[in-house]
């Protein structure tokens, strides 16, 4: 059994105030597969990128939604991350930007 954290979850009420803090007991249905490894890269712990979702400037620096190797079945584990911690992966932000010239990118003169 497993209880939800009412954080995330929108509810119809007027205010979160009275709301409950956590859901449940909600029965655990199914057990997804395990993530892979992280690999090593340069002695530190590195994820595979699956693929990139979505660009964005945040504070005047560069943000790409990634979607994780072994979490592609999960939307919800995709993240925002730093365009500096994908210089392992410079062929999928090529790409990316292939497919979406229009989204923000490394060269865009807002960056």
């Amino acid at each position: 059994m497993v209880w939800l954290s009412s954080k995330n979850i929108k509810s119809t009420r007027p205010t979160k105030k009275p709301s409950e803090r956590w859901l449940g007991p909600f029965p655990i249905l199914k057990k997804h597969q395990e993530p892979p490894p992280p690999i090593i890269i340069e002695e530190e712990e590195e994820w595979e990128v699956s693929q990139i979702l979505h660009s964005k400037l945040k504070r005047r620096k560069l943000r790409y939604l990634v979607e994780w190797k072994g979490f592609s079945q999960d939307p919800e584990r995709s993240t925002w991350e730093p365009d500096e911690n994908l210089k392992n992966f410079p062929e999928l932000v090529k790409d990316f930007h292939s497919l979406y010239p229009d989204k923000p990118g490394p060269n865009s003169s807002k960056a």
